[in-house]
């Protein structure tokens, strides 16, 4: 999703009335319970809250010039990498062993053998669709974020295939755009 992103690839960017401030603020809150006791530290209600809308139905939310969350078409808010490496227990997280590393950086999508191998690690109580964290066998922070093909107890019985979407990665264009000046 972020391979080749640039600011060139930015649209339009509005700052949002707090109607819609207040919407965006209730659903990464309903996704992450965890981020509830940082929310006005992450999304101040005085600070303006800019939307960066690009190519692909790609939504971007800023604060201060810096990407905190990204939302594609109209599924769920997902934070970046850069805040999941701030507040790491947010996310429901998958491991994936030594193998797929090398993979997962140069874009592409999680393995089921990846994850089932003994070095991979998953959260049973995972379903299809739902934005994961994906970390590495023995690194501490994550190296990518994705949406599951299927559900975890489906990836451990079917182990083949496509077990998660990877969207944002480390060293992807959203990675290295750590601020929209």
């Amino acid at each position: 999703m972020f391979k080749k992103f640039s600011l060139e690839e930015v649209s339009s960017q509005n700052q949002v009335k707090a109607s819609v401030q207040r919407r965006i603020r209730q659903s990464i809150q309903d996704e992450y319970p965890g981020l509830e006791t940082v929310m006005e530290d992450l999304l101040p209600k005085k600070s303006p809250l800019i939307v960066v809308k690009c190519p692909n139905h790609l939504t971007l939310v800023v604060v201060n010039n810096v990407p905190l969350f990204f939302c594609i078409r109209d599924g769920p808010y997902m934070p970046t990498l850069r805040l999941l490496h701030q507040y790491p227990n947010i996310m429901q997280r998958f491991q994936v062993d030594r193998g797929a590393i090398k993979f997962v950086f140069s874009g592409a999508n999680i393995m089921c053998p990846g994850l089932t191998s003994p070095g991979g690690v998953l959260d049973e109580e995972v379903d299809s669709e739902r934005p994961v964290a994906i970390y590495a066998e023995g690194k501490q922070h994550a190296l990518a974020i994705g949406f599951t093909k299927m559900s975890a107890k489906d990836i451990k019985s079917i182990n083949k295939g496509i077990g998660v979407d990877n969207t944002h990665y480390l060293n992807d264009g959203l990675w290295k755009m750590e601020r929209l000046d």
